[in-house]
C-alpha cells in the first residue's frame, strides 16, 4: 500500500516544499535553497524507485505493466487517476536529473535576482510531474496551467527590459495555446462524454462516422496547443528569444519544457490514433512529419545564423523537437519500436546536452571579474539594483584549469547535439536511422529525405557550435574567466549523466525500445487503467483469496 501512495509523491513533495519556502523571508535564501535541494533529491530517489518498478513491465505481462493511484478511491474513468508506466517513469527521472543541477547552479547568485525563485521552481516541478503522471485530459490541463504559471514567474525572474519583452511574448502565446486546449477538450468531451485517456482509447474506434469530423477537429485543436509548447514551426517564433533571455538555471530547466508538448502528443497520438483506432488510425501523421521537417530546417538555419551561444542553444531545442515530432509521425504511419525507441533515447540525451549548454552560456561569455562582474553586467542590462554585498555568491570557490574544463564540457555537448561518436547523440541517431532503414511501411522518398535531413542537421550543428568554440577558446585574449565550483559542478553532473548513458547505452536503449513497444500497443495502457481496482475492491479480493 505504501508503494502505491509513492506514485503521488512527485506531485505532493514539490507542492509542500514550494508552500514552505513562501513562509521564509527573502533574506533567508539559504534556508530556501536547502529545502529546495532536499525536495529535488527526494524526487530523484523516488523517481529511481518508480522506474525500477517499471523495468519488468512489457508485453509479456511479467512484473505488472502499469501502476496506478486512484484519488478519492474512485475507479477510472469516473475518478482522478495517476498512471505510472515506462514513459511516465522516464520523464519523472529526466525532470529530477535536470532540476538538481539547475538548482545547484542558482546558488551561485542567480536565485537572488528576484523574489520567490525557489517557490516558483518547486511549483513548476509539481506541474511537470503531474502532467507526466495524470491519466485524464482535465487534470492534464490543470497541471499544464500550474507549470505555465510558475514558468511565467521564472522567465521574468530578474526583471529588466529584455526579459519582460520576451516574457510577455511567452505569456501571450501560451495563453492562446491554453484557450485552444480548452476548446479542444470541450469538443472531445461533447462527443465522447469522457476525458479519461484510457477510456478515449477504447471509444475512438467505435465512434460513428458522423461524429468523427467534430472529434478530429477537437483533437487537432488540442494537438495544436501542445505543438505550440513543443516549439513547432511556424509557431516557434517566441522560443529563441525567450529561452536565451532567461537566466541560466531557468534556461536549463526550460530545455525540458518543450518535451512536455512532445510527451503529450506522443501519449495521445498512440492512444487515440494508433493502430487500434479504426477509421482514425494515423490521423495527423502527415502533418507531424511535415511540421517536424520544417522545424528541423528552421532550427538548423537559426543555429547557423546565431552569433551567441544562448540563442544557438535555443535553436538546438527546436532541432530536437522537430526530430522527435517527425519520428512520432512515422510511428503513426507504421514505424516500429526500434525507431521510436531511438527517438526516446535521443530525447533524453539532447535534453541533458542543451541543459548543460544553457548553464555554460554565462561562464563562456564571462570576462575578467568573475561572478561579481557577470552579475553586475546582468543587473545593468536588465535594469536591476544590485547591492554590493549581494553580488558575490553564497558559497563556492574558483577552480583551476578553467578553460580546460569549460572546453571539454563544451566539446561533449557538441558531440551529443551533432550526433558524433562516441557519446549518446550518436547512439540515438544511429538507432533512429537503423529503425528507419529497416522499416518497410514508409515510402522510400520520405525515409531517405529524413535520413538526409538528420545528417545535415548534425553537420550544421557541428559547424555552428565549433564556430562559437573557436571564438571563445582560441580567439579570446586576456586571462581566463573566474568560474566557481558551484557553476562547474552542475555542468559536470549533466556531462557525467551523458557519459553514464553512453556506457550503459545497450541497457538504456533496451529500456527505450520496450517503452516504445508498450506505446505502440495502447491496449496495455487502456486495459490496465480501466481495470484498476479501488482500495475497497482490492481489500475485498484479498479477504476472499484465503477462502478460495
Amino acid at each position: 500500500m505504501a508503494a502505491q501512495h509513492l506514485i503521488i509523491a512527485p506531485v505532493v513533495i514539490p507542492f509542500i516544499t514550494g508552500a514552505l519556502t513562501l513562509l521564509y523571508d527573502e533574506r533567508q535564501r539559504r534556508a530556501k535553497l536547502g529545502l529546495s535541494l532536499v525536495s529535488t533529491v527526494l524526487l530523484l530517489i523516488i523517481s529511481i524507485d518508480l522506474m525500477s518498478r517499471t523495468k519488468g513491465s512489457g508485453l509479456t505481462g511479467q512484473g505488472g505493466e502499469i501502476a496506478f493511484y486512484l484519488l478519492g478511491d474512485w475507479t477510472a474513468p469516473f475518478g482522478i487517476t495517476l498512471v505510472l508506466d515506462r514513459l511516465a517513469a522516464m520523464m519523472l527521472m529526466l525532470t529530477a536529473l535536470l532540476a538538481i543541477p539547475a538548482l545547484i547552479y542558482s546558488a551561485a547568485g542567480w536565485h537572488k535576482q528576484g523574489q520567490h525563485f525557489h517557490a516558483l521552481f518547486q511549483f513548476m516541478l509539481m506541474g511537470l510531474n503531474g502532467a507526466f503522471l495524470t491519466g485524464d485530459l482535465f487534470n492534464l490541463f490543470v497541471f499544464f496551467e500550474v507549470l505555465l504559471a510558475a514558468s511565467y514567474g521564472l522567465v521574468l525572474h530578474g526583471s529588466g527590459q529584455v526579459r519582460v519583452r520576451n516574457g510577455l511574448h511567452y505569456i501571450a502565446i501560451n495563453l492562446a495555446a491554453s484557450l485552444l486546449f480548452l476548446i479542444g477538450v470541450s469538443m472531445i468531451y461533447g462527443i465522447t462524454g469522457t476525458l479519461s485517456m484510457a477510456h478515449l482509447s477504447k471509444l475512438v474506434p467505435m465512434l460513428p462516422e458522423s461524429e468523427l469530423p467534430l472529434f478530429r477537429t477537437g483533437a487537432a485543436l488540442l494537438g495544436l496547443a501542445f505543438l505550440v509548447k513543443a516549439g513547432i514551426w511556424p509557431l516557434s517564433f517566441w522560443l529563441p528569444g525567450t529561452y536565451s533571455a532567461a537566466s541560466a538555471p531557468v534556461g536549463a530547466l526550460f530545455s525540458l519544457m518543450t518535451k512536455v508538448g512532445i510527451y503529450v502528443i506522443l501519449r495521445l497520438s498512440m492512444l487515440t490514433f494508433g493502430v487500434a483506432a479504426g477509421p482514425s488510425a494515423g490521423f495527423g501523421a502527415e502533418v507531424l512529419v511535415a511540421a517536424g521537417f520544417a522545424t528541423v530546417i528552421f532550427g538548423v538555419l537559426g543555429t547557423m545564423a546565431s552569433q551567441g551561444l544562448g540563442r544557438m542553444t535555443a535553436y538546438q531545442v527546436l532541432v530536437s523537437s522537430g526530430t522527435l515530432l517527425t519520428v512520432i509521425g512515422f510511428a503513426l504511419m507504421g514505424g516500429g519500436e526500434k525507431m521510436l525507441g531511438g527517438a526516446l533515447f535521443y530525447l533524453v540525451s539532447s535534453t541533458l546536452a542543451t541543459g548543460a549548454l544553457f548553464l555554460l552560456v554565462e561562464p563562456l561569455s564571462r570576462g575578467e571579474g568573475g561572478i561579481a562582474a557577470i552579475l553586475a553586467l546582468t543587473a545593468d542590462a536588465y535594469g536591476l539594483d544590485q547591492p554590493e554585498d549581494d553580488s558575490a555568491p553564497e558559497m563556492g570557490l574558483a577552480i583551476p584549469a578553467t578553460l580546460t574544463v569549460l572546453g571539454l564540457s563544451f566539446a561533449a555537448c557538441v558531440l551529443v547535439l551533432a550526433g558524433l561518436p562516441p557519446l549518446t547523440g550518436f547512439i540515438g541517431k544511429v538507432a533512429i536511422l537503423s529503425g528507419l532503414l529497416d522499416n518497410t511501411a514508409l515510402t522510400p522518398s520520405l525515409g531517405w529525405g529524413f535520413l538526409a535531413l538528420l545528417l545535415f542537421s548534425g553537420f550544421a550543428t557541428l559547424i555552428g557550435l565549433v564556430r562559437i568554440g573557436i571564438q571563445t577558446f582560441w580567439a579570446t585574449e586576456g586571462p581566463p574567466p573566474k568560474v566557481l565550483a558551484l557553476e562547474f559542478a552542475p555542468v559536470l553532473i549533466l556531462i557525467g549523466m551523458i557519459c553514464l548513458m553512453t556506457i550503459k547505452g545497450q541497457d538504456t536503449l533496451r529500456y527505450m525500445e520496450d517503452t516504445a513497444q508498450s506505446l505502440l500497443n495502447p491496449t496495455i495502457y487502456a486495459n490496465g487503467v480501466l481495470t484498476a481496482p479501488s482500495v475497497e475492491e482490492e481489500a475485498a479480493q484479498q479477504e476472499e483469496a484465503p477462502a478460495e
